[in-house]
């Protein structure tokens, strides 16, 4: 009894910081993912999967900072997902533009 009483008593006094770990292993990750498909020209060559991965991005921050950390993962996840998939898109988008220019 006492041994399960100081096993609940460590689990909740570790459960604050899960916070700082969800942030850093899902959203931060994601972040960058984000900037990379701005950075590859996403905004104006994949603006559907870009803004959408952007809501997201935003998503996962408002539900860390509620505490609402399942969410914050989920939302992270779609981010990054759609993220990925807005550079891809970019990426062929610039490619088939050079490729039509040459001659």
């Amino acid at each position: 009894m006492f041994r399960a009483l100081r096993l609940a008593v460590v689990v909740l006094a570790l459960a604050p910081a899960c916070a700082p770990t969800v942030y850093s292993v899902h959203v931060l990750p994601a972040s960058r993912v984000v900037e990379e498909a701005e950075e590859a020209g996403a905004a104006e060559h994949a603006p559907y999967e870009y803004y959408f991965a952007r809501a997201h991005l935003e998503q996962a921050r408002v539900a860390a900072a509620e505490s609402a950390y399942q969410d914050a993962i989920r939302y992270a996840k779609i981010a990054a997902e759609h993220g990925r998939a807005a550079q891809r898109r970019a990426r062929e988008s610039m490619r088939r533009a050079r490729n039509q220019e040459r001659p």
